[in-house]
């Protein structure tokens, strides 16, 4: 079997991936900061390093993968204020939300699931041994991390400390020794959420959480760490300032992260309106369509999301389900994740356009297959879909399930009877009307000697 390689983002090689322990991994992943529904943006990392895990699953005899849940932000607090609720009930409301959207992304659930306000001593702890290493200070209520006391601050995003104030969302304030330095613990009013610490009551920064939680779920160091390319600076350059400092080591073996998701073709941005919910799109379409397109490119590049990639994403699929449908007498063949093209394509940096050229060749196999190669066709269809998260759907359900608001399989069901009997008392006009009828609402007929099948176009 090849080596695993990942592109480390501190290094910027491809590497061959060799985990701290032998047959462990533990990765990382940023979660949401549950305040809002997750957009496709927000999508695209989660099915990435979903397949990931899937990867390390099938090399690995344990895999940790812990996605955190910020539930305490700035952004949190404004929201309860706006709907006049505790945070709890926003936090909890949107937590929820995101494990359904996701779900409905075929994703796995992570092993672990921490959230912020569950871990405030381990944050505390971490301040404190930041104050007393000497690269952290309190000064007016505040504790701040200073930037310049770690030599190789900026590693990580490439940037030099001079320079990477320039754009960088950095807030200015007189209780700041270097315009860089960031904050570990802020004061909170008496209206907003706080805990008791040794420098007043108040609570964590954003990017102590991760640092804190890190350590104390999966220990000083771990083997991944990933997320999209926003957090690289400041995110993930502040949590490695603050692990590595703290307590030595490199903190983290291999930095990953994922390119940005356009609409077509332009940056995602609230200002522009072209925000996208993942809960609206699975409105319009089901959530492997989702996962499809958001894999349809290399995790690295642009992806550029647009009507087009997702009608795309459901022909592809559609060819799969009906190659699966047209086996359906044949039992598949069983055949191990690490004996697929797709597995080959993901071990090369998660090549996931490989990955799905393996799934149409194997599909196009299958379509030909004939005699008892076919059991074995079916199954190899199946293993290189299932590292990829795609195909769990009877194919007959898959044809029949349709957007909100579109025609419900019964009455499509009893429109065809209808149309059978027509042709049977030689009605062929109504016959022909009622064709029309689900043509235009999406529905394609294929009539056989065996019936009428449907699906929906």
């Amino acid at each position: 079997m090849n080596d695993l390689r990942l592109t480390n983002t501190l290094t910027g090689e491809r590497e061959v991936f060799t985990p701290i322990l032998p047959d462990e991994v533990t990765m990382y992943v940023c979660g949401p900061t549950v305040y809002n529904l997750a957009h496709i943006g927000n999508a695209r990392p989660v099915v990435v390093f979903d397949t990931l895990f899937r990867v390390l699953r099938v090399l690995y005899s344990k895999v940790t993968y812990a996605r955190n849940i910020t539930d305490i932000d700035d952004k949190i607090i404004t929201a309860a204020r706006e709907r006049g609720v505790g945070i709890e009930a926003i936090s909890h409301e949107f937590a929820v939300k995101y494990r359904e959207d996701m779900a409905r992304l075929n994703t796995l659930p992570p092993t672990l699931e921490p959230y912020a306000t569950e871990n405030i001593q381990p944050m505390l702890d971490l301040t404190q041994r930041l104050i007393d290493s000497g690269n952290a200070y309190h000064q007016d209520g505040h504790v701040l991390f200073a930037v310049e006391s770690m030599e190789g601050y900026g590693d990580l995003s490439g940037r030099k400390l001079e320079d990477m104030l320039a754009g960088a969302r950095v807030e200015v304030a007189d209780y700041k020794r270097h315009p860089g330095d960031f904050v570990l613990w802020k004061p909170s009013s008496e209206d907003e959420p706080g805990w008791s610490s040794p420098w007043g009551r108040g609570r964590p920064g954003w990017h102590l959480e991760c640092s804190a939680m890190i350590r104390a779920h999966l220990g000083d160091a771990i083997d991944i760490h990933g997320g999209g390319r926003d957090l690289i600076f400041p995110h993930h350059e502040n949590e490695r300032a603050q692990s590595c400092c703290a307590y030595g080591g490199d903190f983290v073996r291999y930095w990953m992260h994922n390119a940005y998701v356009d609409m077509d073709g332009e940056k995602m941005s609230k200002s522009l309106g072209n925000v996208r919910t993942v809960r609206e799109l699975l409105e319009s379409y089901p959530g492997e369509v989702l996962r499809f397109a958001l894999l349809s490119a290399h995790y690295r590049s642009p992806l550029n999301f647009s009507g087009a990639l997702l009608d795309n994403a459901r022909s592809a699929l559609d060819g799969f389900y009906t190659a699966l449908r047209n086996a359906a007498d044949v039992e598949a063949e069983p055949v191990g994740l690490a004996e697929t093209d797709a597995f080959a394509a993901l071990l090369d940096d998660l090549n996931s356009p490989l990955a799905i050229a393996a799934l149409h060749a194997a599909s196009k196999a299958l379509n030909k297959a004939e005699g008892s190669s076919r059991a074995r066709a079916k199954g190899v269809l199946l293993a290189n879909a299932e590292i990829l998260g795609l195909l769990t759907d009877d194919p007959e359900d898959w044809f029949k399930v349709g957007a909100e608001g579109a025609l419900d399989s019964a009455r499509i069901e009893a429109l065809i009877a209808e149309r059978t009997s027509a042709k049977l008392n030689k009605e062929f006009a109504r016959a022909d009307a009622i064709r029309d009828e689900l043509t235009s609402a999406g529905i394609l007929l294929e009539d056989s000697p065996q019936g009428t099948i449907w699906r929906r176009g």
